[in-house]
């Protein structure tokens, strides 16, 4: 449960405000809540203390988040219910329609979730580790991680990816055009959920993503046509030169959309998901960090490649 005094906060919050700057603000929220837990100490217990709260919470604030936005009350947790299963009813369960759990789905959840745990020095990995560095507290440096997150470029790519699909859709383009638009260099249009800095092949993640979307929409008898471009799309670019030679492969962007979206969850609610899953291995690094000895603040080297000599001119002769 979230304190009564935080739930005020979202009183005040613009419907339109997008879930992940509501997720952040709250985060960082905890610290003004729980400021008993910013001594630097040896205790375990704090630590553990600190960990627990931010992964039990984080659900519970993002449930708030979408609720707020669709103007519906807020549904308490449950302690009965296991963590992905009381995040859904919080969710989805309403007065007047309440929320049935589907196994099979609150299953999906949590192998997303673990799915998206750690992944090395990424952006908001990096963020996280960096702004803790400075002995902030945990909360704030979480906090930090999230908006890192929230970008196009990194947590974001999963939207960009069902949007992508949908325009695709849209304009009735075919799978030739679409790979021809995303070769060509005059052209400004990018396959989205392709790719990824650290894979060269294909990404395991997608793989097991693919899978579980696949047999969601089988046993629930779903034609969903976004899957099925996605799946066209997949096995056009594996088969073109262009693509195998750029090591543009599927990553775990191309199809957690999908999934999410047969799940009933809002596009703006994607990375707000990915947010969820990835606190686990935020919080471990931020304490791996915390437990080298001798702790040091991060301070990335950055290196002078401009000029070496500038003649200054008077500003009289400019």
């Amino acid at each position: 449960m979230l304190h009564e005094d935080m739930i005020h906060y979202f009183e005040r919050i613009p419907r339109k405000a997008h879930p992940m700057a509501i997720l952040s603000m709250m985060v960082n929220a905890l610290a003004i809540f729980y400021p008993e837990y910013f001594v630097d100490s040896d205790d375990s217990s704090v630590f553990t203390v600190m960990a627990a709260r931010l992964i039990s919470k984080i659900r519970t604030m993002a449930a708030y988040a979408y609720k707020k936005s669709i103007g519906e009350p807020f549904v308490y947790p449950r302690p009965d219910l296991r963590y992905c299963g009381n995040f859904l009813n919080m969710m989805f369960d309403s007065p007047v329609k309440p929320y049935e759990i589907d196994p099979e789905m609150e299953r999906i959840l949590n192998m997303i979730l673990v799915i998206h745990a750690d992944h090395e020095q990424n952006c908001s990995t990096s963020t996280v580790r960096l702004v803790g560095s400075s002995k902030v507290n945990l909360y704030s440096s979480v906090c930090a991680g999230i908006c890192a997150l929230w970008g196009p470029l990194h947590g974001g790519a999963n939207q960009d990816v069902i949007e992508m699909l949908e325009g695709i859709h849209k304009d009735k383009l075919s799978i030739k055009e679409v790979v021809e638009r995303a070769k060509s260099k005059e052209n400004p249009f990018r396959l989205a959920g392709f790719g990824h800095r650290v894979y060269k092949n294909y990404d395991p993640r997608a793989k097991l993503l693919k899978e579980a979307a696949s047999s969601f929409l089988s046993k629930r008898k779903i034609d969903d046509p976004l899957m099925h471009i996605a799946m066209e799309l997949e096995e056009a670019a594996l088969k073109d030169d262009y693509f195998v030679e750029r090591n543009l492969y599927p990553n775990v962007d191309f199809y957690s959309g999908i999934l999410y979206r047969e799940m009933g969850f809002p596009k703006n609610m994607f990375t707000v998901l990915f947010a969820m899953g990835r606190m686990p291995g935020w919080i471990a690094q931020w304490k791996e960090m915390h437990d080298t000895k001798p702790f040091r603040i991060g301070r990335p080297r950055q290196i002078y490649t401009g000029l070496t000599e500038a003649h200054y001119i008077h500003s009289d002769n400019r």
